[in-house]
């Protein structure tokens, strides 16, 4: 061994920095003051020159890994063996797990996450054992229940990704997701098995839901899926089947008819809408009811397609130009107009009135095939009302019932589930909730005044309850008096409208051409819930004169032109001409 040569003791870093040969050597001694004496890295960068960060990373290795740490200058910072032999046994234990994964895994349990080419460099450094351990054996082999579920809890825990869960188990993902969704919500208690099934005792279908199903069954068009659309706007949840079932029961107790079924055949629907109120559809149904003298009864329904919303419907005895073109009225006032409008080849729909209509709301007039109604999207709905409604339109009394029981109809089926929409996942499952706000083109009251100008006309009943109409008085109803209707004039038929009610309706000769009303005849007045009390009682009402006495149209006569007035004297002159000369 050469003897060393001696020197000086000394602290001065640029005396000492000569002597070192050996590199880790040099490493040691710019840790030193650091490790042993608690100098701060700082206070050591000053004194060698060396960078502050490389000194604070160099000393944190050396307190974690000692003297060895001296040996891997140059590499970078390294990781923690025990970190080393846990990538190297995820490895081992599973191969499809890649680098991302693992780094993954790491992070969760160390709160340290290595980059992928680390992880690769150590899965290339270090050896892999001969014989890994599984720590979980596969799903299927494990006992059923609550074992199975720790064990993917557990892995969970130790950052396992579902789809590393399933292929290292041998499960599908939608069974991990299962469990992990049972253990976020119910905790520890989800691991344990739970019987199948509703508890003793416990049942959805009750008493009240047994009354509530046999009082809708007094219509025996409904079917499993009307009834539980029925029911869960009375706060009762039973699925179709289960009212399907109840449906049975009772039929079987109380000997009903089942409702007729309609055909299943899918067919191709021409005028599908993409969005809202893209196309409307509308048409005419005959209604069959039991009052007498009252002669046929229609009902004129516009739907908005791509809801399925009834936008508006009326009953009317006629099915003629005039109150078509009422319906139209309201449902455009309220909702604004569509780009195109669909229907079958009735007259009342292409006639040239309807087409200016057309033409100044700027929709599309569009026709389904001949012999193809399925194509109209509101003959569906037709088969609904006669399911939901012609029970009842058949008991109705008097009028007023049968209007009664075609606007409830309409707020029912606007606000119960429709089953084009039960497939939905936004929550919106009723034609009206999937319609929204949302509106068509808006007009102004003055553009639909005057695209309706021909047809509508608005007036202010006298105190006797009479209109007046070109040279017409017509009489709508006393007890509505200095009220404004709506008097809707067509070539055969007039009818005076009041808050979407019909007051009363004649049979009339009108020409448009030369826009005169040539006779007014058969009145026909209607019940309505609009009747209320006079200001002043009146000795006697005009019912007491008698259908004879009592003139329901009268003819007036013409307006005759006002005669120019004179004046009854000549005017005194102040003085004489001849004296102003």
């Amino acid at each position: 061994m050469s003897r060393r040569q001696r020197v000086e003791h000394t602290e001065e870093w640029a005396l000492i920095e000569p002597l070192l040969p050996w590199h880790e050597q040099r490493e040691y001694e710019l840790l030193r003051p650091i490790v042993v004496f608690g100098d701060s890295p700082a206070e050591r960068s000053r004194q060698t020159g060396a960078a502050e960060r490389t000194l604070y990373e160099k000393a944190h290795r050396f307190d974690d890994e000692g003297v060895p740490s001296l040996f891997r200058a140059g590499r970078g910072p390294t990781l923690k063996p025990q970190i080393r032999r846990l990538i190297v046994d995820l490895k081992a234990q599973h191969p499809p797990l890649d680098l991302g994964e693992i780094a993954a895994i790491c992070y969760v349990q160390f709160g340290k996450k290595p980059s992928k080419n680390t992880v690769k460099a150590v899965l290339r450094e270090e050896p892999a054992p001969l014989f890994p351990k599984r720590h979980f054996p596969p799903y299927h082999e494990m006992p059923e229940g609550r074992e199975r579920r720790t064990a993917v809890v557990r892995l969970h825990a130790e950052g396992w990704t579902p789809t590393a869960m399933a292929s290292y188990l041998k499960t599908t993902r939608q069974t991990i997701y299962n469990i992990l969704e049972r253990w976020v919500q119910e905790g520890e208690s989800g691991l344990s098995d739970k019987p199948l099934g509703r508890p003793r005792g416990v049942s959805k279908v009750d008493l009240r839901a047994m009354r509530e199903v046999r009082k809708l069954q007094e219509n025996p068009e409904l079917g499993e899926f009307r009834i539980h659309a029925a029911l869960a706007r009375m706060g009762i949840d039973l699925s179709p089947r289960t009212c399907g079932r109840i449906l049975a029961v009772n039929r079987k107790l109380y000997g009903l008819n089942k409702p007729k079924r309609g055909s299943e055949e899918k067919k191709e629907m021409p005028f599908q809408s993409a969005k809202r109120h893209e196309i409307w559809s509308v048409d005419v149904r005959y209604i069959d009811h039991g009052l007498p003298d009252v002669g046929k009864v229609y009902s004129i329904s516009i739907l908005e397609n791509h809801s399925r919303c009834i936008l508006a419907s009326a009953v009317s005895t006629s099915q003629d130009l005039t109150a078509y073109l009422s319906v139209l009225y309201s449902a455009v006032e309220q909702y604004g107009s569509p780009r195109i409008l669909v229907s079958d080849g009735a007259g009342i729909f292409k006639a040239n009135q309807a087409n200016a209509v057309y033409g100044s709301l700027g929709v599309t007039k569009e026709v389904i095939e001949k012999r193809r109604p399925w194509q109209n999207f509101i003959e569906t709905t037709f088969n609904i009302q006669r399911r939901m409604a012609d029970y009842y339109f058949a008991k109705a009394e008097s009028w007023e019932e049968l209007v009664a029981a075609h606007d409830r109809w309409v707020e029912q089926y606007n606000t119960q589930k429709h089953w084009a929409h039960r497939a939905r996942t936004d929550g919106r499952h009723s034609p009206s909730e999937v319609l929204g706000f949302l509106a068509g083109v808006r007009h102004r009251p003055e553009d639909l005044q005057r695209a309706f100008f021909s047809t509508r006309f608005t007036r202010v009943l006298d105190a006797s309850g009479y209109a007046r109409l070109k040279h017409w008085k017509i009489y709508a109803e006393e007890g509505l008096a200095h009220s404004e209707v709506a008097l809707w004039l067509g070539a055969e038929s007039l009818f005076v409208e009041f808050a979407g009610d019909i007051l009363a309706r004649y049979d009339a000769d009108y020409s448009a051409r030369a826009n005169r009303l040539r006779e007014v005849r058969s009145p026909r007045l209607f019940e309505t819930a609009h009747r209320r009390s006079l200001a002043q009682p009146r000795l006697f009402g005009l019912t007491i004169l008698g259908e004879a006495g009592w003139l329901k149209a009268l003819r007036k006569e013409e307006y005759a032109p006002r005669k120019p007035r004179r004046p009854q004297a000549l005017q005194q002159a102040l003085f004489a001409y001849m004296e102003a000369v």
